[in-house]
């Protein structure tokens, strides 16, 4: 098969295409025949370095995502699974390649009037934005801030805070951006690179405080987002697409009643992670969930769909076509 692989950390031309062997199931496997394969910002991270610190060994294949078609499987498996149209869902690794090896108990359905581009969009995104919902239990009379509002998390969570009845901002970069939040569902919109941003949500928001912070972006603009936050306010703090988390104040959450929730918050071992990814799939059969794909690269285009998240040309989700 054909695959992608990384030697060395670097940049996005580190990302190279190379022939390997098959992959063969093991007992409690499938080998799943990709048709799209996830994207997330992290392995960007990870490429360009972090990897020793997630625990990634070089050389590796990249990728923890994809949707497809099981074409065989290991000793014990329960042959049914040949032939079905799935998500190998987070967790997974090796995805970005023609054949992904895949643990049964990642194994994710996907419903028969669903794409296989719109389940492998949800790999991720879909599993956590269901995971932050829950924990942050978004209610109709909250104020809601997204923080990256127009990226493959935030336009879920856009989504899912103004089905949930809240008043919705979102914040991204650039008018095109803020376009697509606001169809999305958005109350109002902000574009946090002017000056002054946070008065705009102040002011969108009748100068009320925020009532539940969801930052996918992290850095200074998550820290100064912080200080928008109600007493007894909610936070999600699982985003570090600026180049690391929020450096939040835990005396001055803990004196103001916040409750603060992180990206360890949302590591779910593979039971919540089906059935978070189950909800994200149904919800989106049924037309309530909408994941926007941005952009498709072929999987060897694979350095070309890391510049692009890289540079923040990408409005939603970039998928890999093999």
């Amino acid at each position: 098969m054909r695959a992608v692989l990384v030697s060395q950390y670097g940049g996005p031309e580190v990302l190279v295409q190379v022939n390997m062997p098959d992959p063969v199931a093991s007992a409690g496997e499938v080998v799943v025949r990709a048709e799209a394969i996830d994207t997330i910002y992290l392995e960007t991270q990870i490429r360009g370095g972090w990897g020793e610190a997630f625990g990634v060994e070089l050389p590796y294949v990249p990728g923890g995502a994809a949707a497809g078609t099981v074409v065989s499987v290991g000793p014990g498996v329960d042959p049914s699974w040949l032939d079905r149209r799935v998500l190998a869902g987070a967790g997974s690794k090796g995805a970005y390649a023609e054949l992904v090896r895949v643990d049964t108990e990642r194994l994710v359905p996907v419903p028969d009037g669903l794409g296989l581009p719109v389940a492998a969009a949800l790999a991720h995104d879909g599993v956590t934005a269901m995971g932050i919902l829950e924990s942050m239990v978004i209610k109709p009379s909250d104020r809601v801030l997204v923080l990256g509002a127009a990226g493959g998390m935030g336009t879920l969570l856009v989504q899912l805070a103004h089905s949930a009845g809240a008043m919705v901002v979102g914040a991204a970069r650039g008018a095109e951006k803020l376009d697509l939040v606001k169809r999305l569902g958005a109350d109002a919109v902000v574009d946090y690179s002017e000056d002054h941003w946070t008065d705009l949500v102040g002011e969108a928001l009748g100068g009320l405080p925020v009532d539940v912070l969801l930052d996918g972006v992290g850095g200074a603009l998550g820290t100064v987002a912080f200080g928008l936050v109600a007493e007894g306010g909610r936070v999600s703090a699982h985003g570090a697409a600026s180049g690391g988390f929020a450096e939040l104040d835990d005396a001055d959450a803990s004196a103001r009643g916040i409750v603060v929730r992180g990206i360890g918050d949302l590591q779910f071992e593979a039971p919540d992670m089906v059935r978070l990814a189950t909800k994200a799939l149904v919800e989106a059969e049924a037309r309530r969930l909408r994941p926007v794909i941005g952009r498709e690269f072929a999987l060897f285009d694979a350095a070309e769909a890391h510049r692009a998240m890289e540079g923040r040309s990408v409005r939603g989700k970039t998928l890999l076509i093999p």
